[in-house]
């Protein structure tokens, strides 16, 4: 992309000015209108209870104005003036965003981060005391911290140091830089988090050797080359989420889950979504099942001639895999299945954590009535969802850093597999809100009729493993933890360190972080980790020696992949993980 050329110094502030502004307009605030509409009303219900005790409020806000006139006086007399503990609680924060000389040294943005800083603290405050329902008060509590966020000083080129420096220190190359970024991003509809020309799908990254043997208009189905000579009898199929690409499971050989079960001596398969269209739009949470899971759960046994297979999952392939394994009980099928493995993964949603502020009854109406338009709902909406619960890290800094700095991101695998991102169909979709997020109905017992079977996890019997991470925001592990008490059959459950992706991709061969192993279960999650015993190092060692213990013989591995009636018909990871649909007006 060619940047236009600027005579003047504030002929580029001024272009970075307006270009901000459309960024803001567009993707970075892509649901912007939505967070200004929520938080003004979420505030409301704040002032009208300053009619309702006003003595309180005027306290709080009085409080406020005298913290702010000692940080002014600070500002001009900084050698006299005192601080008062409320001023020294509020600007004192380590925050990495400040973490530059200049706002230190610097008196006039001294001054500016520790306005900031205290203003934020106040309407945090503020929320954090609305005496509000449980629900509303999560909400106000989001929207007001992604707001104080959204307003930081480090986000604007005239009232970042650290930008205007860097801009004098190149003659104004970093702007113009920046500004390129930003339009490059503009285009593509997504803020570059990392260097995207640093991976291809299949040749550097996804690069497990194996074929797809079988597909149809939703799956393709992988089968993956041996890399011993004796595999256990029993393959192992991995379910992915849909909702991303599979490949999180198969980034780099160094941190391969799919190549890791691989080289324990396990024929491996792996379903591949397809990233839909509007032509799937119609597509069930059904078909999901019945064309998706269950389809390639009967093509692997076919292929190997084996009677078992063992699941692994992730995520909402979790929810799949339960939603399939209790089909498969009702149709007296279990038994095709000798163990599964889910990794966060929620059954039981009475507790959605973070990603439940934007799942009101409200908001999911709305949301049902744009994809009566769009017909699928936008990987990118959804990522900018999850990003925008940890939008310091995920959004603003490389706000900072790509566009104001004019720097360009490092490669980074995982952040590549995040941009990189997957459509859902309306249908489908709705059904997996409604359902899960807002009814809960998954865990109550006959509820929901699925593929024309009657639900109940609680007749599930085939050995579970359960895999945790104890920071994750999109399924906290409590709520995860509330699955093991909804199936039935000897359950494992482990806690992993760190969050969602990170603790999940933990290679073995790094053996960092640790993991909780052999808590007591039936007694709540808290409970558990108190009885639980804390394990240096990577839990994939402890997933392979449980996996082990789950049967199968071990017998001579095929290297010739598919069968005489399911032919090779592309190398992996095959044509669907390809497919990006970056936009859906």
């Amino acid at each position: 992309m060619t940047t236009p050329q600027y005579k003047t110094p504030q002929e580029l502030l001024a272009a970075m000015s307006k270009e901000s502004e459309n960024f803001l307009n567009s993707f970075a605030f892509e649901q912007g209108q939505e967070m200004m509409t929520e938080f003004s009303k979420a505030w409301q219900s704040i002032f009208s209870q300053t009619f309702d005790q006003p003595q309180k409020w005027t306290e709080f806000f009085q409080n406020y104005q005298q913290q702010q006139m000692n940080l002014w006086m600070t500002f001009l007399n900084p050698q006299n003036a005192t601080q008062t503990s409320g001023e020294t609680k509020a600007t004192k924060v380590t925050d990495r965003r400040f973490s530059g000389k200049a706002w230190e040294e610097n008196p006039v943005f001294n001054y500016l981060k520790q306005s900031y800083l205290l203003a934020s603290d106040v309407l945090v405050k503020a929320a954090e005391a609305a005496n509000l329902d449980e629900e509303n008060q999560k909400r106000l509590n989001f929207y007001t911290r992604y707001f104080v966020d959204a307003m930081s000083p480090t986000n604007f080129v005239s009232t970042n140091p650290e930008v205007m420096q860097l801009a004098i220190e190149t003659k104004g190359q970093s702007l113009l830089d920046g500004l390129k970024n930003m339009l490059g991003d503009m285009e593509k509809g997504r803020i570059s988090m990392t260097d995207e020309s640093a991976f291809k799908v299949g040749e550097n990254i996804a690069v497990t050797a194996g074929s797809v043997v079988f597909q149809n208009e939703l799956i393709q189905l992988i089968q993956y080359k041996p890399t011993t000579e004796k595999v256990n009898s029993q393959p192992v199929i991995v379910v992915p989420p849909c909702i991303n690409k599979f490949y999180i499971m198969d980034l780099q050989p160094s941190n391969s889950l799919v190549k890791f079960i691989v080289d324990q001596g396990y024929t491996v398969f792996l379903i591949s979504w397809i990233n839909p269209d509007e032509s799937l739009a119609n597509t069930q949470w059904d078909d999901y099942i019945e064309r998706g899971s269950i389809t390639a759960f009967e093509k692997v046994l076919e292929i190997t001639g084996s009677p078992k297979l063992n699941a692994v999952s992730w995520c909402v392939g979790g929810t799949i895999l339960a939603t399939t394994l209790a089909i498969l009980h009702a149709r007296n099928q279990g038994d095709m299945v000798a163990s599964a493995t889910y990794l966060t993964t929620m059954l039981d949603f009475s507790d959605p954590g973070d990603i439940g502020v934007f799942l009101s009854e409200t908001a999911v109406a709305q949301r049902e009535a744009h994809l009566k338009i769009t017909k699928v709902l936008s990987g990118r909406d959804l990522a900018t969802a999850f990003n925008m619960l940890r939008a310091n890290d995920l959004i603003w800094s490389y706000v900072v850093n790509n566009y104001l700095k004019g720097q360009s991101p490092q490669p980074f695998d995982i952040l590549y597999w995040n941009s990189d991102s997957t459509n859902m169909p309306a249908a489908m979709y709705i059904f997996y809100l409604k359902n899960m997020y807002l009814e809960n109905n998954l865990v109550k017992p006959n509820k929901l009729t699925i593929c024309g079977e009657k639900i109940d996890l609680g007749n599930i019997k085939t050995p579970s493993y359960f895999l945790s991470t104890i920071e994750d925001h999109i399924a906290p592990w409590k709520s995860t933890f509330l699955g093991t008490e909804k199936v039935s059959g000897n359950i494992e459950f482990v806690l992993g360190a760190s969050g969602h992706i990170a603790g999940v991709i933990n290679p073995a061969n790094k053996n960092r972080r640790n993991y909780w192993v052999g808590g007591e279960l039936g007694k709540g999650a808290d409970h558990w980790l108190q009885t639980a015993e804390s394990k240096a190092g990577s839990w994939w060692k402890h997933w392979a020696e449980w996996a082990a213990k789950q049967g199968g013989e071990i017998i001579d591995a095929r290297h010739t992949l598919g069968n005489d009636f399911y032919k090779e018909i592309e190398a992996a990871p095959g044509s669907y993980v390809k497919r990006r649909i970056d936009r859906v007006v």
